[in-house]
């Protein structure tokens, strides 16, 4: 296991989250508010649904923390779920029966095929670790990674990109641009398409259906090298679409123009080297996303990230129950429209956790003014080369 590793605990409705996180150097300014931040930019969003007027996601450190800044000790974060008042029995780790059980599976979950693997005649067993609400500690862990990445010089910020049928013009944004979709309710950069956007919200929840849609990472000033081609697993965009494949509903990633490439000559999808004096090599074009042979290029990095409509659909589809084996409507648990402006921020975090491992596994170092004195020096490094 390298150096930098995190994981995630809790179910939806159980007391809370947990997250750890090792390997952030020590000396990183991080405090409670700089997490919120985030944390409320998760639950933001035209769409949502009703758990988001229950829970105002904060955080709390438990430890690695001190006087606002890492001590390079592992990171340990707790996020409490308003909502356990009402679930305390159902979710109980004391032994006892069972209430609020669920056997009937909804299509597009991972009820059934959970319940399969693991045995579970209650498939509340499943549903509680499989739903999204995990991600509120991805987004906590992620704005960890986000305070190791910003005084090394690089940001990260998403928006969308597509609801349903409607989406948004095409184009290579700055990052001034892209902050700037924060004022926009379904968190999109060209707003001239936001009312057709609402509009589509509007038309499925009227319908009890839901949408999908597509959204696009940013990641600026990365330094050159990160990743590798010398093995599979250190191939930067391997990594990236793990990570991002990882957020439930999500069904598939591309890095720069992507798919649009496979219908076009290399002519027009490789980006020409120019090298100039004293600032060394650069690309004319940034068609690969920031990402040539497994590694950084230096030009913004850009993924973008195709998810599927919501499997929870007020007006179900059919499914059986796995007790009686009778037909019936699938399980209706409380949902949102589309949490597509949602998952651009869980995007953002699991694009800075792979960028903050890559970081450290390249520079190493203890605390963060040894990992910036390592970065500077190899720039030096690539504008001489």
């Amino acid at each position: 296991m390298g150096t930098w590793h995190w994981l995630t605990a809790g179910e939806s409705h159980g007391p809370g989250l947990v997250g750890i996180i090792e390997g952030v150097p020590a000396g990183v300014p991080l405090t409670r508010d700089m997490i919120n931040e985030d944390l409320a930019r998760r639950q933001k969003g035209y769409g949502r649904g009703g758990r988001m007027a229950i829970e105002r996601d904060m955080v709390d450190i438990w430890g690695g923390v001190r006087h606002g800044r890492t001590l390079g000790s592992p990171v340990a974060l707790t996020i409490q779920n308003r909502d356990f008042t009402n679930w305390a029995e159902s979710m109980s780790p004391d032994p006892g029966q069972p209430d609020r059980v669920v056997t009937r599976p909804r299509p597009g979950h991972a009820d059934l095929v959970g319940g399969i693997k693991y045995g579970h005649r209650d498939l509340r067993n499943v549903l509680e670790r499989a739903s999204a609400r995990e991600t509120t500690m991805r987004v906590a862990l992620g704005a960890v990674a986000r305070a190791f990445l910003r005084p090394l010089g690089i940001e990260v910020y998403g928006h969308v990109t597509r609801i349903g049928p409607v989406s948004a013009p095409a184009g290579e944004w700055t990052l001034e641009d892209i902050r700037r979709a924060e004022e926009s309710p379904v968190r999109v950069v060209d707003d001239t398409v936001a009312a057709a956007m609402m509009a589509a919200i509007d038309q499925a929840k009227e319908a009890g259906d839901t949408l999908g849609g597509t959204f696009e990472v940013v990641a600026f000033g990365l330094p050159v090298g990160l990743g590798s081609y010398v093995q599979w697993h250190r191939r930067l965009e391997a990594r990236l679409g793990a990570a991002l494949l990882s957020i439930p509903a999500m069904k598939g990633v591309e890095v720069g123009t992507g798919f649009e490439q496979a219908g076009q000559e290399g002519s027009m999808v490789h980006d020409a080297i120019w090298w100039e004096e004293g600032q060394g090599f650069r690309r004319l074009s940034n068609r690969a996303g920031g990402l040539e042979g497994g590694m950084t290029t230096g030009m913004p990095l850009t993924v973008r990230v195709g998810m599927k409509p919501l499997s929870t659909l007020m007006s179900p589809l059919g499914s059986f129950d796995i007790e009686t084996k009778e037909p019936f409507l699938a399980q209706v648990e409380r949902s949102d429209v589309t949490a597509v402006p949602a998952a651009v921020v869980i995007g953002e975090a699991m694009v800075m956790l792979v960028l903050a491992e890559a970081i450290l596994e390249k520079f190493g170092g203890d605390s963060l003014p040894e990992v910036q004195d390592r970065i500077r020096r190899w720039q030096e490094t690539v504008r001489e080369f």
